[in-house]
């Protein structure tokens, strides 16, 4: 799910063995012990795919992402949070103060067209992420306050990882997928970066898709269906309990559904295994159908909150409307706008009272973060305190269609757009367009395509093309809960102020910056949740993105499938289940 040395005679990869990654037997309630294989696990996505290409997909549950399940040099254990060797073939040797980390690769790994897995896929891997003519979504998880983590290949199967300061999230950022040197490697090589992008588009023929993972593209239908298929030499090197090969399945299926109400009628009526319950209706939905006998399936509501936020950002790069872009960079303005969202009523119109209030980038499940910062400022639901600070510039009499005008007689208005399809985040739109508009500011709001709402969101320049974006996040760590490539200036999602040369704006901008890179080199927990907590109060007081709500996770699967975590490590962190452990009844 999330993402390292015993020193042995060095091998080469076509011909050493090691001991197979074994996944434990505890990872899973439900042991496979009928030896049943095969089938199709049947998931969904809300938008059509974007690209195949690793280094340039930006979007949470890609098929490169679905691809390299069963990836990275270390992975949790959902039992106590601890990293443990995966791709790696033992813990690291570290030295220089927590600064280097010199790691032996398990040996006997391929890709899926059978060539081996070696240290130059990582190597390659890296720089290719590392080169800001690619354009990838990870590229910041390299840098360490503008400095860059540094990889080296000592022989065929083992690497140095030396970092420019110590970090706390070591072994969660050297847990990145390798890709193909023989593929990505070789056209970088010969053609940079522009030819790095032109690989593995939505109309590159799967058979020519090399995956490191358990899964590899089998069939892609445009709107329709993606297909991916075991890579039948993952089970070489990842092994459950009994010694078995995994996975068990044969292939796991994502039917496009267009909106969430097309995934939970698909789930209902049996025709996918899973969906992502949003609300209280969608859960009576599912036990009325389950007392009906139409649909057997385990459910269980309210199992932990949500690992995603949910959050308005406002464009401070906006160079052909000077106005707007002074009025997005005034925090009187954000604060106003933080007054204007109804929380309390996005909480139970749009999750069905389940859920709760956020107001800082940290996920809601990351409680002991939550709880260190909990003296932050807040800007609640006022829409009179809204109504005075928007006096306060200038915006203090209507016209003639009750909104609010400066002296020249100019509407307050922005665009305002989200994801089409994602019904809840459509549902929290609507609802703080109708909040605004009940104090005099004109909200345009309109749900956009996908792909389209991330290359605004992802644009970089003095005049990036958007008013008003809103999102959300999923991803980050419960080692240091705020993301690498938000909080500092300068990083891909540091949403609201992207310029091209990547400056901070303000100075809270600069110091969350230096408290980001303080706190992920603290190794004491304690200590380094109270760093947190200085990021969530100048999060509070600058207000840079409107933090919404966070919705509860629950949990729901046709009773067909098996596998799943036992419920003392089930949450919306770890999810519901490994699909290397997964098997059809």
């Amino acid at each position: 799910m999330k993402k390292a040395l015993i020193l042995a005679l060095a091998m080469t990869a076509s011909t050493s063995f090691a001991a197979p990654f074994v996944w434990p037997a505890a990872w899973t309630a439900e042991q496979n012990t009928a030896e049943k294989r095969g089938g199709e696990f049947r998931n969904y996505n809300l938008s059509d795919y974007k690209t195949l290409n690793p280094f340039t997909s930006a979007e949470a549950d890609s098929l490169p992402d679905r691809m390299a399940y069963g990836t990275g040099l270390f992975t949790q254990d959902p039992r106590n949070d601890e990293f443990i060797p995966y791709m790696a073939d033992a813990k690291p040797v570290v030295s220089n103060n927590n600064k280097r980390f010199v790691v032996k690769i398990r040996p006997g790994m391929k890709f899926s067209d059978g060539q081996a897995i070696t240290a130059d896929d990582f190597v390659t891997t890296m720089k290719i992420h590392m080169d800001d003519k690619v354009g990838s979504n990870s590229y910041d998880t390299f840098f360490l306050n503008a400095k860059p983590i540094t990889i080296k290949k000592l022989d065929n199967m083992t690497l140095q990882f030396d970092f420019p300061q110590a970090s706390s999230q070591a072994l969660s950022i050297m847990s990145f997928t390798p890709w193909p040197d023989h593929v990505f490697g070789k056209a970088y090589r010969d053609g940079g970066a522009e030819a790095v992008k032109k690989l593995w588009t939505l109309g590159t023929n799967p058979s020519q898709i090399v995956s490191p993972g358990a899964w590899v593209l089998e069939s892609l239908r445009a709107g329709e269906r993606a297909v991916l298929k075991k890579n039948t030499f993952w089970g070489d090197w990842n092994r459950d309990s009994r010694g078995n090969e995994l996975p068990y399945l044969d292939r796991t299926s994502y039917r496009i559904v267009g909106d969430a109400n097309a995934a939970l009628a698909a789930y209902l009526a049996g025709q996918i295994d899973t969906v992502g319950v949003r609300n209280a209706d969608d859960l009576a939905q599912i036990k009325k159908a389950m007392d009906g006998g139409s649909l057997k399936a385990f459910l269980k509501a309210n199992v932990s909150p949500q690992a995603t936020s949910q959050w308005i950002t406002f464009n401070w790069n906006k160079a052909s409307d000077p106005a707007k872009q002074k009025l997005f960079r005034d925090v009187r303005f954000r604060r106003a706008m933080s007054h204007l969202a109804n929380r309390q009523a996005m909480v139970q119109l749009a999750l069905g009272g389940l859920g709760t209030e956020t107001y800082f980038s940290v996920y809601p499940i990351f409680k002991q973060q939550i709880a260190a910062g909990n003296n932050a400022p807040r800007y609640p639901y006022n829409p009179a305190a809204a109504t005075k600070l928007l006096a306060e510039l200038g915006y203090s009499k209507k016209n003639a269609q009750g909104y609010l005008v400066d002296k020249a007689g100019k509407v307050l208005e922005f665009n305002l757009s989200t994801n089409a399809g994602n019904t809840v985040r459509e549902q929290l739109g609507r609802i703080f367009a109708d909040e605004a508009k009940k104090v005099g500011v004109k909200v345009n709001f309109t749900p956009i395509d996908f792909n389209n709402l991330v290359n605004q969101l992802t644009a970089k320049g003095e005049n990036r093309p958007f008013d008003a974006i809103l999102l959300g996040l999923s991803g980050g760590s419960n080692i240091w809960s705020f993301g690498s490539n938000v909080v500092p200036c300068g990083t891909n999602l540091h949403s609201y102020n992207n310029p091209t040369n990547g400056r901070c704006a303000t100075s809270q901008e600069q110091l969350m910056t230096k408290l980001y890179y303080q706190g992920d080199a603290e190794f004491d927990d304690a200590k380094r949740r109270a760093i947190g907590a200085q990021i969530m109060k100048l999060e509070g007081e600058l207000q840079p993105v409107i933090y919404l709500v966070g919705g509860n996770y629950h949990a729901t699967w046709n009773e067909r499938v098996g596998g799943e975590r036992p419920a003392n490590q089930l949450d919306a962190y770890y999810g519901q289940r490994e699909l290397a452990l997964t098997f059809i009844k």
